[in-house]
């Protein structure tokens, strides 16, 4: 075996973390984020203030100093927590449609290919070949600029990330299901494509799936704080983690907390999905192990 074999090989950091201590890991992480979840769905009734209250007499008040604000407020004397809690509320709907809708897409657009090949199968092949080598972020901002900053238009650029992995997943796995003669068998017995598709083929994937959506939802998180911290995301009055990061880049060394909460939040979000999903990986792919 080579040494570049051997490198190959090396599981990742978080591999190992998980091979250490997986239950408990995961545990953990499942229950951060629904903990983190619940509170964004009850932002309306669990958040102390409303998302645009302001007290212009309790302007950068600092966090754990003040019982009515706990976590501080900001330069407009909006309280951190319930900013907090309703941006929560909007990163994760966005992070969970985005994710639902690429996996829906990528695996139609790959189970196209597959049944019908020839044309529709180059062009499927094509945009996955495309959206893998443009930076997203770059596609991202074009499509921004054409379309405007609406919630709709970052849902379909989140849809549209990582529907390339869907789909290659999804057409190769159908395809062999046709190339072994399994899915051409019960077509010959009179079985519609349809429900050979979604009744036999995409049980058989559906592990794999649900890996990849696990692993492709911090992404997402990431995508939605880039976008809003460069301005082109989320727009006021709504707010995301990643308005909230924006905005409190300017107070950085006067007012710390309106910038390092939210992005302590994105951080911790972020590495439990991402332990989770490694987790998640591992139980269902033995292969990955």
């Amino acid at each position: 075996m080579t040494a570049a074999t051997q490198i190959a090989e090396k599981p990742g950091l978080l591999s190992r973390i998980i091979a250490g201590r997986p239950r408990g890991l995961a545990g953990l992480s499942a229950t951060i984020l629904v903990v983190f979840f619940c509170a964004g769905l009850l932002a309306p009734v669990a958040a102390p203030y409303g998302l645009e209250d302001m007290d212009l007499m309790s302007r950068l008040v600092a966090p754990f100093t003040s019982l009515a604000h706990p976590l501080g407020t900001d330069e407009l004397g909006r309280d951190v927590l319930s900013r907090l809690l309703y941006s929560l509320r909007l990163s994760f709907v966005l992070a969970v449609t985005g994710t639902l809708l690429g996996a829906i897409v990528g695996t139609a657009l790959g189970f196209l290919a597959a049944r019908f090949g020839g044309f529709i199968d180059d062009l499927v092949n094509t945009g996955i070949d495309f959206t893998a080598s443009l930076p997203f972020i770059v596609l991202a901002l074009t499509i921004l600029a054409f379309l405007g900053t609406d919630v709709k238009v970052i849902i379909v650029i989140m849809a549209v990330y990582g529907w390339d992995r869907y789909a290659r997943l999804a057409r190769n796995l159908a395809r062999s299901a046709y190339t072994e003669g399994y899915a051409g068998a019960l077509e010959s017995l009179g079985i519609p494509t349809r429900r050979i598709l979604l009744r036999h083929i995409l049980p058989n994937i559906a592990s794999a799936l649900v890996v990849n959506m696990t692993l492709n939802f911090p992404g997402m998180i990431l995508l939605e704080t880039s976008l809003s911290f460069l301005g082109v995301g989320v727009q006021p009055p709504m707010s995301s983690l990643g308005t909230m990061l924006g905005f409190g880049r300017d107070y950085l060394t006067t007012a710390w907390w309106i910038a390092v909460i939210p992005g302590v939040v994105i951080v911790i979000s972020t590495l439990s999905m991402s332990l989770l999903g490694d987790w998640v990986q591992q139980k269902l792919d033995p292969q990955s192990r």
